[in-house]
């Protein structure tokens, strides 16, 4: 995969698509302070603590996380992820989280980001893709992954709370990948 990618959203607007950098620190803790509590709850991890964030960029050091930025202007304005694990039953399947800055949503930066996370997958030969939404919270990402042939795989009742202790549900979505996109 090349990089760095150059992509434009909608208004005409700009962004370039990068693997995330060792140096990267800063820009990134200050992509997350822009991110509401309520967003970052669901994160499963504390972003905000440096431990975390030092455990986080061990993993994508090592390539148990590959890790892509979207940046508009040295703003990082975007950010996906990749989970993997290298052993086991689930060694197959990835998992990925995307955030997008609020002031971007809805310009296709996720669409853009959840694209190369598919590559991704493709390229280290995973055979399923999961995201676990939210649902009530994420119905436009749940829409959004749909246009990518990801479906509802369960639903977890009352799984999560939010930041409130309100209890919500939770869809698993799933994507099944194949070798080559020429395969779709």
């Amino acid at each position: 995969m090349r990089y760095p990618k150059e992509c434009v959203l909608k208004e005409c607007m700009e962004a370039v698509i990068r693997p995330l950098e060792a140096d990267d620190r800063q820009l990134l803790g200050k992509f997350y302070t822009q991110i509401s509590d309520s967003d970052r709850w669901f994160m499963n991890y504390d972003v905000m603590d440096a431990a975390i964030m030092d455990k986080w960029f061990t993993a994508v050091e090592e390539g148990r996380v590959h890790s892509i930025l979207a940046l508009c202007e040295d703003k990082i304005i975007g950010q996906g992820s990749l989970y993997m694990r290298e052993f086991g039953a689930t060694s197959h399947v990835g998992r990925f989280r995307i955030v997008v800055l609020p002031e971007f949503r809805k310009k296709r930066l996720g669409t853009w980001l959840l694209l190369d996370l598919i590559q991704l997958a493709m390229d280290r030969g995973l055979e399923i893709l999961r995201a676990d939404l939210v649902v009530g919270l994420e119905d436009q990402a749940i829409d959004a992954v749909q246009k990518f042939d990801f479906f509802p795989y369960g639903k977890l009742k009352d799984y999560v709370k939010d930041i409130h202790g309100n209890r919500q549900d939770v869809v698993i979505m799933i994507k099944r990948l194949h070798k080559e996109w020429s395969d779709y």
